[in-house]
């Protein structure tokens, strides 16, 4: 995950309704009430340690996922401190997927910024994450995609104690990513660009 002020870090890197009813609804019946446009989203490792925690406005859902805005200013944690969002950005959080997309306008050198995580768990308004290390980013200007902290994803294996299959679901999710984001697959090519509009 990039910091908030536009830098990425990682010691490794590869390159490349239904009808009303005529009857009243019995009393015990419950009006389903709409979600809240504020959601919190949590990272941790899975350690249980603390990573990211920021709030962010829910822009909407399609087929892809839910679509959050976070606009500069917002006051977010990264890595247990208090910190604050210099850039906005847009993010994906997939239906079922072990990764999220962060998209970024300029000044921030990463177009698309992929982190490998578990799928969402989401409680409510409340998206709960578990980072995996790996992150995949494609380069504003040159379109160059790479592969990045995969030393990072190699120790915490070990340290943390990844199960196969978790270790299997990652490595398959930043392969997936890693050719998505420079073949012109969507949301990666142009798609974004409406939900990044948003905050920007």
């Amino acid at each position: 995950m990039p910091s908030t002020t536009g830098a990425t870090t990682g010691s490794e890197t590869r390159k490349r309704q239904q009808p009303a009813s005529a009857e009243a609804p019995p009393k015990s019946a419950r009006v389903p009430t709409m979600p809240s446009d504020v959601v919190r989203v949590i990272y941790r490792k899975y350690d249980g340690s603390a990573h990211r925690d920021y709030p962010a406005r829910r822009l909407a859902e399609d087929d892809l996922g839910t679509w959050l805005g976070v606009t500069s200013g917002t006051e977010s944690v990264y890595h247990g401190r208090p910190s604050i969002e210099r850039i906005p950005f847009a993010l994906l959080v997939p239906h079922d997927a072990w990764w999220t997309g962060m998209f970024n306008p300029r000044p921030r050198t990463s177009e698309v910024y992929c982190d490998i995580t578990t799928p969402a768990r989401w409680r409510g308004d409340t998206v709960h994450l578990i980072d995996l290390d790996l992150d995949v980013v494609r380069r504003r200007d040159s379109g160059l995609v790479e592969l990045r902290d995969e030393d990072e994803f190699a120790d915490h294996r070990l340290r943390f104690g990844y199960p196969d299959e978790v270790v299997t679901h990652a490595e398959a999710a930043a392969e997936w990513l890693y050719d998505a984001l420079g073949d012109g697959t969507e949301p990666f090519a142009t798609a974004f660009k409406k939900w990044l509009a948003l905050v920007t």
